[in-house]
């Protein structure tokens, strides 16, 4: 129950009524700023004196106090705010981690990627030894490169052959059909590990005197060897060559590559990239 507290007054004619009636106003005027006050005359008998009532409850003079949060209610909200601020930050840190590793693993397989496309895109239109314009299919073998005038860096190790994969358009005057050689090259960076796995490319198949330039591109960086096997039917050999005895191409190819092995990783556990093409052979016969 609302406990009600009166303060009554009695206006009678004379100076300390007035008083009153100008203590009270003020009074009254204070209390409808608040908006919490019941008000009351209370006209007696006389037509010249009347009773002023001003009445308010105590849940009604206690609710001004209560209307701003205490200091522990702001502790309790800065506490709540920090926690939810530290799980998300959590949570952001672990998802931008994940967008680099992600970022990461895909620049790094990317050229892996594309090298192994090109290889098996190159094998797949291998034109045989005695095609028109096409020459001998080296692997591992001498002079591999002669007409580009390569030597061949990484010890003879390498795969020469002529494929039908040029791009063909309106401002070279050359066909199809291609040298390409696959080999190792010294990188221009010296402080990079490993080699460089290059593509180098010779268009122009008319030129027999004059030694070509080639178009040599980059295909992977940071390789530790690389190794071409070709298969005759029966077994698998490191060396080919269509110009000393092999008559024909070999049912296959099979290129291993192996890269270097990254900062705090086991070189031994590390395996290489492997990649298998089987080509389409004619067979040509000594008769």
């Amino acid at each position: 129950m609302n406990r009600r507290v009166c303060h009554t007054n009695t206006l009678r004619d004379g100076g300390s009524g007035a008083a009153f009636v100008a203590q009270t106003s003020g009074l009254l005027y204070r209390r409808l700023l608040v908006g919490r006050q019941t008000k009351r005359w209370d006209t007696g008998t006389s037509p010249t004196a009347g009773r002023l009532e001003v009445c308010d409850t105590a849940d009604q003079r206690s609710a001004v106090h209560r209307s701003a949060f205490t200091l522990v209610e702001v502790l309790l909200a800065l506490a709540i705010c920090a926690i939810v601020l530290v799980a998300i930050n959590a949570v952001f840190a672990t998802a931008v981690r994940l967008r680099d590793r992600t970022a990461a693993g895909i620049d790094e397989n990317l050229p892996v990627e594309r090298t192994m496309e090109m290889l098996t895109r190159d094998l797949k239109g291998t034109v045989g030894p005695r095609g028109f314009l096409a020459g001998d299919f080296k692997c591992s073998a001498q002079a591999m490169g002669a007409s580009m005038g390569l030597s061949g860096e990484a010890g003879g190790t390498g795969l020469d052959f002529f494929t039908d994969t040029g791009m063909i358009n309106d401002t070279d005057p050359w066909g199809d059909l291609q040298e390409v050689l696959y080999e190792l090259k010294a990188p221009t960076d010296r402080n990079q590990a490993g080699m460089d796995l290059v593509r180098c490319v010779n268009r122009n198949l008319l030129a027999v005197t004059t030694t070509q330039t080639p178009e040599i591109q980059t295909l992977l960086s940071h390789v530790e060897t690389v190794d071409f096997d070709c298969y005759d039917g029966s077994l698998w050999r490191n060396t080919w060559d269509t110009s000393a005895g092999d008559t024909n191409l070999p049912t296959a190819v099979r290129i291993r590559i192996k890269l270097v092995a990254n900062r705090g990783e086991d070189a031994s556990k590390k395996s290489p990239l492997e990649l298998l093409v089987p080509l389409v052979t004619v067979t040509w016969t000594n008769r």
